[in-house]
């Protein structure tokens, strides 16, 4: 007799055996109850075939979901309409890649064709338009994204360049337009902001050239305020001092007149493309527009 081997003997399929005195035995068993609680096929043997698997099922129906429900399994349930929170957030993600890759091209292009003093004036106002309609954080995204892609198509100085001159600007501008700040409290903080940016623009390049900028700056003004009281008779040469203080005070005045007209450019551009009522406007500005 050569009988088979038998894997398990509660097995559900059919085994035989041949012999030459024995007739041919066919025997079925039960599937026993602890097979069931198996979870895996490897806690069962080699020979044993596995039909089918257990999933999860695709239609779902009152029942599961209560049953679901009632076994503390959460269903989470995504709005995908255009009011939904998921459709919101996908539309602020793609915007805020727009603007930061068209501001990336237009600084890389003025660069390129040095042209940049003839459009540096709208290189913040992608920030402040992402700030206004998303918020502060879909405007620190835009910034964090232009500096990154003008670090990979210009390299490091480029970039720092466009962060400290326009990219903390518009961030500035546009989170405190965001939380509804007055002009005066806006243009005296974008100002600092401004002439700060300045003043690390100027130690940047020094520091990329090995040549004292600032140094040279102050010595140049020195040399001309004195020139100009020793012509006006004034026997007197103004201390260091007197030259740094005089220094400080025109960078202040410069930002300061530049963010006034930025704030007066962009006002009117975001009144245009219908965004007033996000706008906090002096009262002879509303009247004007």
């Amino acid at each position: 007799m050569i009988p088979l081997k038998n894997t398990h003997p509660v097995s559900p399929f059919i085994f035989f055996s041949h012999s030459k005195t024995k007739p041919l035995r066919f025997s079925l068993q039960p599937l026993s109850p602890s097979l069931l609680s198996l979870k895996s096929p490897s806690s069962l043997s080699s020979n044993l075939i596995w039909v089918s698997k257990a999933g999860v099922s695709v239609c779902r129906t009152e029942h599961h979901e209560e049953e679901e429900k009632n076994k503390g399994v959460s269903l989470e349930l995504h709005d995908l309409s255009p009011n939904g929170e998921v459709y919101q957030k996908t539309l602020q993600l793609v915007e805020c890649s727009m603007f930061a890759a068209l501001t990336g091209l237009v600084y890389f292009l003025s660069n390129s064709l040095a042209i940049e003093n003839y459009f540096s004036c709208f290189f913040s106002l992608p920030i402040v338009i992402s700030s206004m309609r998303w918020g502060v954080d879909a405007g620190r995204k835009t910034l964090v994204a232009t500096t990154i892609l003008l670090f990979v198509l210009s390299g490091p100085v480029k970039a720092l360049t466009y962060l400290l001159k326009h990219g903390i600007v518009g961030f500035t501008m546009g989170t405190l337009w965001r939380l509804g700040a007055s002009w005066n409290l806006s243009i005296f903080l974008s100002t600092i902001v401004r002439a700060l940016g300045a003043v690390g623009f100027v130690l940047i390049s020094s520091f990329l050239i090995r040549e004292n900028i600032l140094a040279l700056i102050t010595i140049n003004i020195h040399a001309s305020l004195t020139f100009v009281l020793a012509a006006s008779g004034v026997n007197s040469i103004p201390s260091m001092n007197v030259i740094y203080t005089l220094f400080g005070t025109l960078v202040l005045i410069n930002s300061g007149c530049f963010m006034f007209l930025l704030h007066l450019l962009y006002s009117v551009f975001l009144t245009r493309i219908g965004m007033k009522s996000s706008l906090r406007l002096p009262r002879w500005l509303e009247k004007a527009i």
